[in-house]
């Protein structure tokens, strides 16, 4: 589009007076309510806000032969200003568009309400060339800019911006008024972007602070043990969680393999991104790959709609196959492909993905008798058992039943103070705990809803961790607690060198009643000492 120029070149920065649409539909020709027709159906084209405005802004470029062009909106929360959809403007440019209120001609023109016309930019020292677009050896000729005010029931929401290459016979002002009239059907458009940015940054931030708090949940500190095997475990979790091994985790049903699995992810450069759990054993084979990778509509029957799957839903994150022992070979082999090959096809589609994820893998049972059964794979077995990790059953690492049970106590019961007897310590101590950890759980919540007061008592135990058949070798409780006292004393001596009095501090005892013990059980403390010379 071409106008008269009523304007004067080289003329400095104006603030034009507030007179939205002193375009009417009597001097408008023909082209100009084409435009306004066409921008209209194109704001309702698709549900792709932002991409309509983009849309809008190339329909600008054919019609008033713009270089550039820009929508800024306004976060009114931070009163800070970013470029939204942009015309002739590399992506890093538009990132490079931040403003703020009041700052620059962009700034000024949300902050006043007014529109402003630059009909020369090198002659304004108020434009910031912010996204340095115009430095470009291709953009060197002079440009006029123009810069309306969006608004919706009057409040200033964002802008709109053009440049043009500088022309004395171009009509800026009459540009300008056509401008503010296109401003007002792009307001709900970007209204709702601005909404939607909003939600999409409460979201951002409710995420960043659900998983500082699941992160803090599965750190290896809040994993309860003491014990030498426990510390072997901690050991390697410290060694495996920062890299993008495969693991493997193995040991009996109850020994936490979950919990170890989500302190690996959360420990590791991935906790950002989604951890995915699949239980290997709760589906059919004939559903393990569409529940995996995901199928195309129509793939089989039943399959009604399009459904991504769960290494597509775990981009950049983990994949935790739980009990993976339990996959038939058709899935087995599916499997291997996506470890070694890293891609996969949906069910029914054509399409390769090549997924971002990392493997960790469980499961109790005895995979090298699975092989040899050529119940599981041997290539599989391989690709999986990278890095091993062998949880103890609760039987191995006996040191830890009372702290555990202590901690699960105070997990499901908040609100109250219990301490247990020493007849109950004796039963927990003997008791073979064939389900571990989880076997574990279940007693002491059983325990903490039957106790009327603050002490679990031998009664409010089950009556199969009450079964005296079940003993831990023969020990007495007294040997048991002297054990559990000793390995305790062995631990607060190694983390303090040897300190009497800082290892008395950590066990909570006077350090003259330490020394009576380590006499008693005849610990050489000053070897803890050499250790550092």
């Amino acid at each position: 589009m071409h106008f008269k120029s009523n304007s004067r070149p080289g003329r400095s920065a104006v603030f034009l007076p507030e007179q939205p649409g002193r375009i009417t539909a009597k001097i408008m020709d023909s082209l100009e309510l084409q435009l306004l027709l066409d921008i209209g159906a194109l704001l309702n084209e698709t549900p792709n806000l932002k991409g309509n405005l983009c849309r809008v802004l190339a329909r600008l470029s054919d019609s008033m032969e713009m270089s550039r062009g820009t929508v800024t909106i306004l976060n009114p929360e931070r009163t800070r200003i970013r470029i939204e959809a942009a015309y002739g403007l590399a992506p890093e440019a538009v990132m490079r568009g931040r403003y703020n209120m009041g700052e620059g001609i962009t700034g000024s023109v949300i902050k006043t309400g007014r529109s402003m016309i630059v009909p020369k930019i090198s002659a304004e020292p108020l434009f910031l060339n912010r996204t340095a677009a115009r430095k470009l050896p291709a953009a060197r000729r002079d440009c006029s800019f123009i810069c309306v005010p969006i608004k919706e029931s009057g409040k200033v929401i964002g802008s709109l911006s053009v440049d043009r290459v500088f022309d004395r016979k171009y009509d800026l002002q009459h540009a300008e008024s056509f401008l503010s009239i296109i401003a007002a059907m792009l307001a709900r458009n970007v209204l709702n972007l601005e909404e939607i940015s909003a939600e999409q940054e409460r979201l951002r931030k409710s995420n960043r602070a659900l998983r500082k708090k699941i992160a803090r949940k599965y750190s290896m500190r809040k994993i309860i043990g003491q014990s030498e095997p426990m510390r072997a475990v901690f050991e390697m979790l410290y060694r495996v969680s920062r890299s993008n091994a495969t693991v493997l985790i193995r040991g009996e049903s109850g020994t936490g393999k979950e919990l170890i699995a989500r302190t690996i992810h959360y420990d590791s450069e991935r906790s950002h991104s989604p951890l995915v759990i699949v239980n290997c054993a709760a589906l059919p084979g004939s559903l393990m790959e569409s529940e995996l990778f995901g199928h195309e509509r129509g793939a089989f029957t039943g399959a009604a709609a399009f459904r991504t799957g769960k290494f597509e839903r775990a981009a950049g994150g983990t994949v935790f196959l739980d009990e993976i022992g339990c996959l038939d070979l058709d899935s087995q082999a599916k499997l291997l492909r996506v470890l070694q090959e890293k891609e996969f096809e949906r069910v029914g589609g054509t399409e390769t993905i090549k997924p971002d994820v990392r493997v960790v893998a469980a499961t109790n049972k005895d995979l090298e008798k699975a092989v040899a059964a050529r119940q599981f794979r041997e290539d599989l077995y391989y690709r999986l058992n990278v890095f091993p990790i062998v949880l103890p059953p609760l039987r191995e690492r006996r040191e830890d039943i009372i702290p555990l049970a202590e901690h699960l106590l105070a997990k499901h019961f908040p609100g109250r103070k219990f301490s247990v007897s020493e007849g109950a310590v004796k039963m927990l101590l003997n008791y073979h705990w064939p389900g571990n950890v989880r076997e574990l759980e279940n007693s002491m919540e059983r325990a903490g809803l039957v106790c009327e007061n603050s002490e679990i008592a031998a009664i409010h135990l089950p009556a199969a961790v009450r079964n005296e058949k079940h003993t831990a070798g023969g020990k007495s409780l007294e040997k048991m607690l002297n054990d559990l006292n000793r390995q305790r004393i062995l631990e607060a001596l190694a983390r303090t060198s040897g300190n009497v009095l800082k290892a008395a501090g950590l066990l909570g005892i006077k350090a003259h009643k330490l020394y009576f013990r380590i006499k008693k059980f005849q610990i050489d403390f000053y070897s803890f000492r050499r250790q550092l010379q």
